[in-house]
């Protein structure tokens, strides 16, 4: 079959790996334009663009698929299929209609649940036990179309949003693939979704990293966990910004005063929480490296009784 293939970031590599490896040809890749970034505003291209230039891939970067002339740009390609993970745009209606075998997305949560661009830091944010892959054809709705396949792993206790976007990428390449192997035998039962039992995982914001102190322990290290790589949960100590890296739950039914540093240890500081106690292990003040508590408190202090986030 003849691919087009859109998407942007790491996580869409591994799936256009899989096409390029595959017997399918990819006749043109779609990516968001180049950004600038950093204090030089330096261009960085898109880890897809990379990927393409790498093979030789005809590249589109438009900044908008509402566009009359890339309509036309993707009818010349002639796709017998488009494949769409983590764009970052919705295909209209023009567009869908164009290959035969329609428009398939690789989305990274179990669908109906976590339609949406931040499903992989929600479900850890939300104490998910599950997630998965779904693929599915696209239509004009978010992640809404009918679902082809799903592969389900479980979220370890500890793990992060940043090492569960690294085996969901992986396993996204591998799902995508059996998916096309059913579609070329015409075996695909798509199943429409249940929209009852849908959920939403919006962008994330840098300030969706703000602790709580009145939520509990249990909430706040999953909120930790799931804000890791970016944007990571923080709050203040002595009016100076703490990014926290890593924690662990202390189970205690005693009340304590939300934020307030309880006790100073040698390899954690154990903070009051709405239910529980929080013990922070790993910590970054702002212009310092990140480091663990351990390390950090052998050339400074944490005093006890003083409450963060203030």
């Amino acid at each position: 079959m003849k691919v087009v293939y859109m998407g942007t970031p790491e996580f869409a590599v591994p799936c256009l790996e899989t096409l390029i490896y595959s017997k399918h040809e990819v006749v043109g890749v779609f990516t968001q334009p180049d950004r600038k970034s950093g204090r030089g505003q330096k261009i960085n291209i898109t880890p897809v663009k990379a990927k393409a230039i790498e093979y030789n891939i005809p590249i589109f970067q438009p900044t908008t698929l509402k566009n009359e002339d890339i309509i036309k740009e993707i009818e010349n390609l002639n796709p017998d299929l488009i494949v769409v993970v983590a764009y970052g745009q919705i295909l209209p209606k023009d567009i869908l209609e164009i290959p035969k075998h329609g428009c398939i997305n690789v989305h990274a949560s179990l669908l109906p649940k976590y339609r949406g661009s931040g499903p992989i830091n929600w479900v850890v944010i939300n104490g998910e036990k599950k997630t998965g892959i779904t693929t599915m054809y696209m239509d004009i709705g978010l992640d809404t179309g009918d679902m082809l396949l799903k592969e389900e792993i479980e979220i370890g206790e500890e793990e992060t949003a940043g090492e569960l976007h690294d085996r969901l990428m992986e396993l996204g390449a591998k799902v995508l693939s059996k998916t096309l192997e059913l579609l070329e035998k015409n075996e695909l039962n798509p199943v429409p979704q249940n929209n009852d039992e849908s959920s939403y995982a919006p962008m994330l914001t840098k300030n969706l990293g703000i602790i709580d102190w009145s939520k509990s322990a249990e909430e706040i290290k999953n909120l930790i966990r799931g804000t890791i790589p970016w944007p990571t949960s923080f709050t203040t100590y002595n009016n100076k910004v703490m990014k926290i890296w890593k924690s662990s739950v202390i189970k205690s039914d005693k009340q304590y005063d939300p934020g307030t540093i309880l006790k100073v240890e040698s390899d954690r500081i154990l903070v009051g929480t709405g239910k529980g106690i929080l013990a922070i292990e790993e910590i970054q003040f702002s212009g310092k490296k990140r480091m663990s508590v351990q390390s950090y408190l052998v050339g400074n202090n944490i005093e006890e009784n003083t409450r963060l986030g203030e």
